[in-house]
């Protein structure tokens, strides 16, 4: 029995079509672009965005932006962001270094550490230019970054900052978030210098 030319071609799309569908359904969706990402590309569309993106999954809020306790327990005091250890935060002596495999003691805010290296402060990343940032140049902070040290000459980076893995930023990465930190809003907030070990 010969089928008529109409009658092959719509069983041919009875079942083909619900093929299709199913692949489609089936295919993975693409990976979701970062925030400020271009698709097919490592580059930002705006060197501020991604400097956002960057300070925000590098966790930078996590230690320079003071915490407090909140009604869901300890969270970012937003209004001091990237500000640092506040300068009005009067601290006691660290207490005696824990023992055994133990190596710090963390001050509340999350914005002062003491460990064998004594006792640091997380810095004001902002741009007042008495306190933070502002008179930094893009020079002075990728040296500092690269170098460990702060201004790329001077004293040593010190616990926590996690120099070892942010010296792996690329020059457009650091480039994206000096621009950001030139953007958020300006806290003159003068950190202490860091203590010598006891």
């Amino acid at each position: 029995m010969k089928r008529s030319l109409f009658a092959t071609t719509c069983l041919a799309a009875t079942v083909m079509i619900p093929l299709f569908a199913w692949i489609a359904v089936m295919r993975p969706a693409p990976a979701a672009q970062p925030e400020g990402a271009r698709a097919g590309s490592s580059s930002p569309a705006d060197p501020v965005t991604r400097g956002k993106y960057l300070v925000t999954v590098a966790g930078c809020n996590d230690c320079h932006t003071p915490w407090k306790m909140g009604p869901a327990g300890p969270e970012p005091e937003m209004s001091r962001m990237l500000s640092g250890h506040p300068q009005d935060m009067e601290l006691p002596a660290p207490p005696q270094l824990p023992a055994g495999p133990w190596l710090v003691t963390v001050a509340g805010t999350n914005t002062a550490w003491a460990g064998p290296w004594g006792v640091s402060f997380t810095a004001n990343l902002t741009a007042d230019p008495e306190t933070g940032l502002g008179r930094w140049t893009l020079r002075n902070f990728v040296d500092t970054i690269r170098t460990g040290r702060h201004m790329g000459r001077g004293r040593p980076i010190l616990p926590p900052m996690p120099i070892p893995m942010y010296k792996h930023f690329t020059d457009e990465d650091l480039h994206a978030i000096y621009s950001y930190l030139r953007t958020i809003p300006v806290v003159n907030n003068r950190v202490p210098e860091p203590l010598p070990p006891r």
